[in-house]
């Protein structure tokens, strides 16, 4: 493989793995708020119209950040009725079929967020509850997981190709 496309692979391997340990962390920040939340309305009884949309917010934070550190770690679900019989090469090509689908999809996705994010900026887009808060920064939060996840896949699909040619990365 061409060194540029080891680098890519490296480069992108590790920053999310950067931002994927980073994003663990997100679980403890929205248990934090949902504890602070049932001290202040149980002992001291004042609810806050606040908490559950950051609760929210932190959790798809969580999971589109961490969408492209789970594929880094295999911690995605894959049906291996036949895949765990096949030999490397052969696991190889067909992971990167499935990966010119990911990507495809990815792209869309990408498409629909930067639409959604083009939105919310232009107009100020809230949310309609009660506290209404802007929803541009996860919004950003949203494309920013997205293009992390589909560099991911076009990273594993190098991975696969050089595998799949009988070299590595």
């Amino acid at each position: 493989m061409p060194k540029v496309i080891k680098t890519f692979v490296r480069t992108i391997d590790a920053t999310n793995k950067v931002v994927g340990k980073f994003s663990q962390y997100l679980v403890f920040v929205m248990m934090g708020v949902l504890l602070y939340e049932s001290i202040s309305r149980t002992l001291f009884n004042q609810p806050h119209i606040w908490v559950v949309e950051i609760a929210q917010f932190t959790m798809a934070a969580y999971y589109l950040l961490g969408g492209g550190y789970s594929m880094l770690l295999d911690g995605h679900v894959r049906m291996d009725l036949l895949y765990g019989r096949w030999s490397p090469k052969t696991r190889a090509i067909m992971d990167m079929i499935t990966a010119v689908v990911l990507i495809f999809y990815l792209v869309l996705l990408l498409y629909g967020a930067i639409s959604s994010l083009e939105y919310a900026l232009r107009y100020g887009q809230v949310n309609y509850t009660s506290w209404a808060p802007p929803l541009a920064p996860i919004k950003i939060i949203m494309t920013i997981g997205i293009v992390l996840m589909l560099l991911q896949a076009i990273a594993f699909f190098f991975k696969d190709l050089a595998t799949a040619r009988g070299e590595s990365i």
